[in-house]
Parts: C-alpha cells; structure tokens; sequence
C-alpha cells in the first residue's frame, strides 16, 4: 500500500492552483472545446471538480465517519454542475474550486486529527463497503484524472493542425 494522508494533501493541495495557471486568462476556444459530443470541456470539469467539493469527498468521509456500514452514504452525481448556471467566468470557477477545496482541506486537517483508522469501513451506493484509505486515495487520483483529462481536452482542439506531428503525439493516439 502506498497511500499516505501526508502525501495525499500535497496533490489535493496543489490541484487548484495547478488548473488556476493552466486555465486562468485561456479563451473561450481553449475553454469550450471537447473531444466529440457527451464529452466535457475545460470549464465542465472544474465545474464537476467544484461539485465534487460540495457533496463527495468531505460529505462521505464525515458519513462514513458517523455510520460505519450501518447505512449508505448518499449517492454522488456525477452529472450534476451539467444541470446547473455556467454563465460565470473561468477565473469566478477557479476561485470558487479553490475556495471550497481549501475548507475541505482545512476539515480534513481536523478530522484527521481524530486519528482515525484508515482501515475504518463505510457503506457505498453501488461498491458496498469500502475504506476510508480508499476513498482518500480516490479523491487524489480523481483530481489526477480530471488534471489529464484536462490537458487531453486542450490537446485535442489542435488534433487536425499538426499535421504529421500528430504521428509523435502520445496525447493525440490514445483512442
């Protein structure tokens, strides 16, 4: 197992600031592009990133905290910041991750201090019983996920100018 809370914090850290300097200042082209209908552009994922914050990680690590297995923590849509106001600015979007995801990290900080086990079981919707190790560790590679995803999506806007470069370009052949 490689899963350490200290090491954990350090990409949960850096994750917002890392997507403010990528995405701060690009415009609409950079920001709304996407890889093809039902895919998400660069501001759809912060804003998934920003409801994540409200109502996944913090939200269930509290309910596995207080219910253990007795009952399942509410389900997460994913889908949800597609149903909701996207008229606010990138850099309004990235203030707001960065925002909320500092009070995370900021309850967590305290949480941890509890020292609970990292082993302690909850109940999820659809895996049944998982670990609190598991779903810090989740959280870090959710936002790894979404950094990638991210930068593929940026990518992809230049997919038919570069030519036969494109031959060269890990990023542009995962398909």
């Amino acid at each position: 197992m490689n899963f350490d809370i200290k090491e954990a914090v350090e990409i949960l850290e850096r994750t917002p600031v890392t997507l403010e300097h990528m995405l701060s200042g690009l415009s609409e082209g950079w920001l709304k592009s996407h890889e093809g209908e039902g895919t998400w552009n660069a501001m759809e994922v912060i804003e998934h990133l920003i409801e994540g914050e409200r109502t996944n990680w913090i939200p269930r690590l509290e309910f596995m905290l207080q219910e253990g297995e007795g009952k399942p923590f509410p389900p997460f849509d994913r889908y949800a910041h597609l149903n909701e106001d996207t008229e606010r600015s990138i850099d309004d979007k990235l203030q707001a991750f960065k925002a909320i995801r500092a009070d995370n990290l900021a309850k967590l900080k305290v949480l941890m201090e509890f020292e609970p086990s990292l082993e302690q079981t909850g109940l999820h919707p659809a895996f049944g019983v998982v670990k609190l190790r598991e779903l810090l560790s989740t959280w870090v590679v959710h936002d790894l996920t979404h950094t990638s995803q991210i930068v593929r999506v940026l990518a992809e806007r230049y997919r038919n100018d570069v030519g036969p470069w494109i031959e060269y370009l890990g990023i542009l052949n995962r398909r």
